[in-house]
C-alpha cells in the first residue's frame, strides 16, 4: 500500500513520501500566488480560490496572509464564508464548512495529528481525521479546533478556545478546553452585546 493510499485511508502514513511532498509543493506555489495578489485583485483572488479548494460558495471572502497544508486541496466551504487575517487550514484531510460561517483572526483548524508515542513519532508518523464546522458558525480570534472535532450550526466559539470535544448546536463555547458555556437564547434576540439593544428589524430564522 503505498503512502497516499494509507494518508486516504486514515491509516498511519509517512507524510515526506515524495509523491505527497511534490503534489503539496505545487499547492503551497499556487497558494503564495494567492497570498501575493492585492487586495484590490479580487477577480484573481476568486478565481485561484476555486482552482485551490475541493469545493467553495458564493460569496467567499479570505483575508489573507491565508495558509493551507495541502493549499485547500481538501477544503470545502459553502456560501458567504469570511475568514479574518491568518486563517490556518491543516488541510491533510478534508474540512467542511457550512455557509455563513465567520473565523476570526488566527484561527487555526487541525486535521493532521502525530501518535503519542515517541518511536512511531521519531520516524514522523502521522494521521488525520476530518473536520466538520456546521451552517452560521462564528469561530472566535485564536481559537484552534483539533482533528476529528464537529461543531453544530448557529454556535459561537470564543475567542482563544482551543476546541478537543465536539461542540453541539445552537450554544455559546469557551475556554481551553473549549466548554459549553450557554445556549443561545431569547434574551439574545433582544441584545447583541451585554446591555447593547438591538435597534434594527431583522427576520428569524
Amino acid at each position: 500500500m503505498t503512502e497516499r493510499e494509507r494518508m486516504e485511508k486514515g491509516l498511519l502514513y509517512l507524510p515526506g513520501d515524495e509523491e505527497l511532498a511534490r503534489e503539496q509543493l505545487q499547492r503551497l506555489d499556487t497558494l503564495f500566488a494567492y497570498n501575493a495578489l492585492k487586495p484590490s485583485e479580487q477577480e484573481k483572488k476568486q478565481a485561484l480560490l476555486k482552482e485551490m479548494f475541493a469545493a467553495i460558495g458564493e460569496n467567499c471572502y479570505i483575508e489573507t496572509p491565508f495558509h493551507a497544508n495541502f493549499g485547500g486541496k481538501k477544503v470545502h466551504f459553502g456560501r458567504n464564508v469570511y475568514a479574518n487575517f491568518n486563517l490556518t487550514l491543516v488541510d491533510d484531510e478534508a474540512i467542511y464548512v457550512g455557509d455563513f460561517v465567520k473565523f476570526g483572526p488566527n484561527v487555526t483548524v487541525c486535521t493532521a495529528a502525530h501518535p503519542i508515542l515517541p518511536a512511531l513519532r521519531r520516524r514522523v508518523f502521522q494521521y488525520n481525521l476530518p473536520v466538520h464546522i456546521g451552517n452560521n458558525v462564528w469561530i472566535g480570534a485564536g481559537a484552534v479546533i483539533l482533528p476529528g472535532i464537529s461543531i453544530g450550526e448557529n454556535s459561537v466559539i470564543g475567542a482563544g478556545s482551543i476546541v478537543t470535544k465536539d461542540i453541539p448546536a445552537n450554544v455559546v463555547a469557551v475556554g481551553n478546553p473549549c466548554k459549553v458555556l450557554r445556549a443561545i437564547n431569547e434574551n439574545d434576540k433582544k441584545y447583541y452585546h451585554k446591555d447593547k439593544i438591538i435597534d434594527i428589524e431583522f427576520e428569524e430564522d
